[in-house]
């Protein structure tokens, strides 16, 4: 703020706590329609005005400096004649826009200004501006003032009661008198004229005999319940409507008090007292809100705290702090209505069982945090609920897709507009109980940005050593979280942060085989559409051929939803032809189900694979579960080049110049000719090049491609390959066997490849599955080539005295 080196000047310099501070001389203009903001003072404003929200854009995107002016009339339209000359200089602290098109903002009183001219009306009101600066600072009575000031307010806040606590103290030990006025001033209920008369006046001295008078008025008004002390000067201002209404209930209070009435302020306090007794919070909970009830018998219920006080207060009230309901302990019956609700999962349904076997052993133990990990489609939501209806308690899901701000895991403190509980205590206080069957949902896809990491708040919920004590921002007390059985469910870990992940009990949900569609179709997914487009089961029929082209010609997922649609589809088809007349049951056959879903939109991976060299099938995971792939190598002339492509990330990259240097290095064992590598460019292609694709496990994938390349035989297209190659030629495990090997059941593949240290992976195959395939177990990659490679066709280019067979 520009200073002049004249202080005894009034026009030029600044006052208040900040005068160090520099402003522009041109200030957006924010007129206030029914108040008036005092240097230092942090005052909250609502601003409605498309006008005064241009304004506030404009200080934000500038300095952040504002001038808030009080308008003379509570007018809509602020009219530059209508201000009054002399108002404040705030600092926007901070700033809230709202749907509608308003903004609640944050401002800080910096320093008093007098207004100079308008040079911008429109878009933004503008003007320019001079600080002011004190006058009359060294009075000889001015510290007697300040120090008589301060007693009277202090007088004041013992009788009234929307002054904070803590204020009066905060104004005896401010030594600058000019602030001490300020702040008085700011905390006193009286008319905007008057504030606006404190404000405008510069001198010290006469603004605290100002404020004397005025405090001595207010102290007199709330002793006797008259307007005016005695001797009071003509002219002044009477009590504004809300002062008026603070009296009229204040006497109103007493009045009912002498005639034995009941006050409904009391009646609502003591149900919410008998509310809290009921709720049987923790002894620190019960501290906190019967200290906030004693807050609120005193604070005017048209206060703005007054809500923020209730609220907290039911907010406790409301929680369960001491409520469970009874868990159903019956194994019998949990594994009837798990088997039931869900087919298969196995190793889900045996976890539950097993808590609720150590539930009868032990009265309290610690409730599990389990992550169902698997496609999408697996049922691993749906699984939650069934859980839950199994043991008798509540249900609750949290959706974390998308989840950015620390607030939601953790609540807002109460000192912000609008503060909530965080969404674990708001469920909770929902479900009615402690114990509830608690999911969260898509926990890999929560986010991190300037808000704050809600990975990190989670840590705390999902720690059985902390959880017992976690502590909501809003509530600031401890809430009891141990009991309360947490599921997180989660298509992919590796999202997940390592400290996150190392707190829950990991529980794998891999693909379904076609056996298991057509079972879980039958069982779930055909009388659901059934009874959902209100059609009755004579109405259609599923027979199993039609149910399997219907998956396999129509669907290519691990889960179930696009079956599900597939088949609410047909059903919709026959609820229309039901609805025109017609009277015939409806067979899905293949025939039929092309004609009412139109052509097929998948086709058997078998018919893309040619007889030719260089091309190899792979195994890949993926976030839809296991999938094929082909690797494809080619040669050209050229000068030793190396290209790859299909959108590979670095481990792939690597992977396959590992497996070209390696068959390079052991070409004259595998009977390649030296002179094949010369002169020659190589490319190796991974089709469907707008899919990302990386990891190690399509090493030996490559090698055997390049292998099929030079020496001229095709690698078998109903055998699949993966592994790790080094580039000493040994074959290291890989992880997901389990996808990969559904992946390749579904694509038609019979044979596969894999690592030795795999063979122990296949105990997790379903023995339908594992028990219709070939597997080839290798530890060097010769042992693939000899299994892979298609030695019935003839090559030109394998040497004799090579350890393949020529034809």
């Amino acid at each position: 703020m520009s200073k002049s080196s004249d202080n005894s000047d009034p026009g030029v310099p600044a006052d208040g706590p900040r005068g160090d501070l520099e402003f522009p001389s041109l200030l957006p203009v924010l007129p206030l329609r029914a108040g008036v903001v005092f240097p230092a003072e942090v005052a909250p404003l609502r601003v409605s005005r498309a006008s005064d929200v241009r304004a506030v854009d404009e200080a934000e995107a500038g300095s952040g400096w504002i001038a808030l002016a009080a308008q003379r009339t509570d007018s809509e339209e602020a009219k530059t004649n209508d201000l009054y000359q002399r108002g404040t200089v705030c600092r926007i602290l901070q700033a809230i826009h709202y749907p509608d098109g308003s903004a609640r903002i944050l401002a800080q009183g910096v320093s008093r200004f007098e207004l100079i001219d308008f040079p911008h009306v429109e878009p933004v009101l503008k003007a320019r501006v001079r600080p002011l600066r004190d006058t009359n600072t060294v009075a000889v009575d001015l510290e007697a003032m300040r120090s008589q000031l301060a007693g009277e307010f202090a007088r004041l806040a013992d009788k009234s009661s929307h002054i904070p606590d803590d204020l009066p103290a905060v104004v005896s030990n401010t030594s600058n008198p000019a602030r001490a006025g300020d702040l008085i001033a700011a905390n006193l209920a009286i008319s905007v004229r008057e504030k606006q008369e404190v404000l405008a006046c510069i001198d010290v001295r006469e603004r605290l005999s100002r404020l004397l008078g005025l405090v001595a008025r207010e102290i007199h008004v709330l002793e006797t319940g008259t307007a005016e002390p005695p001797g009071a000067p003509a002219g002044r201002d009477r009590p504004n409507r809300t002062q008026r209404e603070f009296y009229l209930r204040r006497q109103l209070r007493s009045i009912q008090k002498e005639l034995g009435e009941s006050d409904p302020r009391a009646a609502e306090i003591d149900a919410l007292q008998r509310r809290l007794d009921d709720a049987e919070p923790s002894d620190e909970a019960r501290k906190a809100a019967e200290h906030e009830l004693e807050r609120l018998r005193v604070i005017p219920i048209e206060s703005a705290e007054h809500s923020v006080v209730r609220n907290y207060i039911e907010c406790i009230a409301g929680l369960p702090w001491s409520k469970s309901t009874a868990d159903n302990l019956d194994t019998t019956r949990a594994r009837r209505v798990l088997d039931e609700d869900h087919y298969d999962l196995e190793k889900v349904k045996d976890r539950i069982l097993e808590f609720l076997a150590v539930r009868q052993l032990r009265q309290s133990p610690k409730g599990p945090i389990l992550c169902f990990v698997g496609p999408p489609g697996t049922g691993k939501t749906s699984l939650g609920k069934s859980i839950a209806h199994a043991m008798g308690r509540e249900f609750i899901r949290l959706s974390l897709g998308g989840v950015r701000d620390e607030s939601e895991i953790r609540g807002h403190r109460r000192t912000y507009i609008g503060s909530l509980p965080g969404r674990i205590i708001q469920g909770i206080k929902n479900a009615g109980s402690n114990n509830p069957v608690f999911m969260f949902d898509e926990i890999d896809k929560i986010g991190t940005d300037f808000r704050g990491d809600p990975a990190s708040a989670m840590l705390e919920v999902l720690d059985p050593e902390q959880n017992q004590s976690f502590q909501d921002h809003y509530l600031d007390v401890a809430f009891d979280l141990s009991k309360v059985m947490f599921i997180a469910t989660a298509n992919q870990l590796e999202p997940i942060p390592s400290a996150l992940r190392d707190r829950m009990e990991i529980i794998e949900l891999t693909g379904y085989t076609d056996q298991d569609k057509l079972e879980i179709a039958r069982r779930h997914l055909i009388p659901k559409q059934i009874e959902e487009n209100g059609i009755t089961a004579d109405r259609v029929e599923f027979p199993d051929d039609g149910l399997l082209y219907l998956i396999h010609r129509y669907t290519k997922e691990a889960g179930l939803r696009n079956l599900e649609r597939d088949i609410g589809s047909l059903c919709r088809k026959v609820a229309r032809a039901v609805t025109e007349g017609s009277d015939q049951t409806f067979v899905e056959t293949p025939d039929n189900i092309r004609a009412m879903l139109g052509p097929e939109k998948f086709f058997p991976e078998v018919a893309e694979r040619v007889d030719e060299p260089g091309v190899a099938t792979g195994l890949v995971w993926t976030p839809m579960g296991g999938d094929i792939v082909f690797i494809e190598a080619t040669k050209m002339p050229g000068s030793k080049g190396v290209l790859i492509t299909g959108n590979l990330g670095d481990v792939m990259t690597e992977s396959a110049q590992a497996a070209l240097s390696h068959i390079r290095s052991r070409a004259d064992r595998l009977g390649i000719a030296a002179e094949s590598f010369e002169n020659v460019d190589i490319h190796v292609h991974v089709p469907a090049g707008a899919v990302p694709k990386d990891g190690p496990s399509a090493g030996v994938t490559i090698a055997t491609a390049l292998a099929s390349l030079f020496i001229g035989y095709p690698v078998r297209h109903d055998i699949a390959v993966t592994g790790e190659l080094t580039l000493r030629g040994k074959v290291l495990p890989v992880g997901g066997i389990k996808e990969k090997i559904l992946g390749a059941k579904r694509a038609g593949i019979d044979e596969v490849i894999l690592p030795a240290g795999n063979e122990k992976d296949l105990e997790e195959v379903p023995a339908a599955v594992s028990q219709s395939m070939t597997f080839h177990f290798v530890e060097r990659v010769e042992e693939v080539l000899d299994v892979a490679l298609d030695t019935s066709h003839e090559s030109v280019t394998v040497r004799p005295g090579s350890s393949l067979p020529a034809t």
